[in-house]
């Protein structure tokens, strides 16, 4: 459990036709056994009461609080759910999403992130969310972490690079280029792109996973790195000289390596994080190992954020069939990079 004068983690809602309300029940009620640290929810009372009732989560204490009362959520979290509610909302329908729950999903994130601002919350952990419902509500974003990194710009007042990674026990990914064609990815990889990417994943794995000196390693684009060119040529015109810049910064990084021989377990003990050239590269592996537990965090923000490796699961909305496995492990992670990251600061 989180010390009492310990901050919380802001943990939003996520699309309510979802499996997040669920989820975050779920999480709440393995708050002993699993151990899972003191959080406020950030969305509508009624409607977790309702999402509660159909999944058969049984009796479920909420108290709701205004998003300063930070010393409060961790007092009560023992005894009731935290919620601070940011609305009156129509009940939703499980598994049918409606952009009339926009504003809802929106509304958390951004509630989530003014609360890190202002230190009335810890880390920011965000539950899933249907982009197309967004959408069809005039929502500009590709997603989820460009979202965070313009509330970054508007609330923080910094311009951020975001970066996926996605986190397991005994795996970490990073992918260069994420959800775009795969036709595009020569396209859209440059030197520079990968030097940014490292720079940051380096940074973070220092300040917010405590790895004094990360050791990094990078996958090449094509099949066996390009095997010298017969198989393509990125490995040496690309890839190649970005690893030759993060080296000349002092970072521990090899590569260009062969993808398909990167990820069994001997591999892995070789390096904290890899660096993958594109979305299903990194992810495979990832959802591989670690499907139930895997965490989505995003590196780059000024803020902590991480986020169930999982989307909304409509198909078991309101059956109760829901894992929180990774819902707990992102809140879990989130903490412990909290506590790195205020640790570093410290000492700084």
């Amino acid at each position: 459990m989180t010390a009492p004068t310990s901050l919380p983690l802001a943990l939003t809602i996520g699309d309510p036709a979802g499996i997040g309300p669920e989820i975050a029940v779920k999480a709440w009620q393995a708050r002993r056994e699993a151990g899972v640290p003191a959080f406020v929810l950030l969305g509508d009372p009624e409607i977790l009461s309702q999402r509660a009732h159909e999944a058969g989560l049984g009796d479920m204490a909420t108290r709701v609080l205004a998003r300063e009362d930070a010393a409060s959520v961790c007092a009560i979290f023992d005894t009731a759910l935290p919620v601070v509610a940011l609305g009156a909302f129509p009940k939703p329908v499980a598994g049918k999403p409606d952009p009339a729950f926009a504003p809802l999903v929106t509304g958390a994130i951004e509630t989530a992130v003014t609360m890190v601002r202002d230190g009335s919350a810890s880390a920011v952990v965000t539950n899933p969310i249907n982009k197309e419902m967004l959408y069809g509500a005039g929502f500009s974003f590709p997603g989820h972490t460009e979202y965070l990194g313009e509330l970054a710009r508007e609330l923080f007042g910094v311009t951020a690079h975001p970066v996926m990674m996605l986190a397991g026990e005994d795996l970490r990914v990073v992918p260069v280029t994420v959800h775009i064609a795969l036709r595009e990815v020569p396209e859209q990889l440059t030197t520079d792109l990968i030097v940014e990417t490292g720079r940051i994943v380096a940074r973070d794995l220092i300040g917010r996973f405590g790895i004094a000196r990360p050791r990094i390693a990078i996958a090449g684009l094509n099949p066996h790195a390009g095997e010298g060119g017969a198989m393509g040529t990125e490995e040496i015109t690309i890839i190649a000289p970005a690893i030759e810049a993060l080296r000349a910064a002092g970072l521990d990084v090899r590569g260009p390596l062969p993808a398909d021989t990167m990820f069994h377990p001997r591999a892995r003990a070789g390096y904290d994080a890899a660096i993958c050239m594109y979305h299903d590269q990194a992810l495979i592996p990832i959802k591989t190992i670690a499907f139930d537990t895997g965490v989505n965090t995003t590196l780059g923000l000024p803020f902590v954020r991480t986020s169930p490796d999982h989307g909304t699961a409509y198909d078991i909305a309101g059956t109760g069939k829901a894992e929180a496995s990774s819902l707990i492990a992102a809140l879990k992670l989130a903490a412990r990079m909290g506590a790195h990251e205020a640790a570093a600061e410290a000492d700084a």
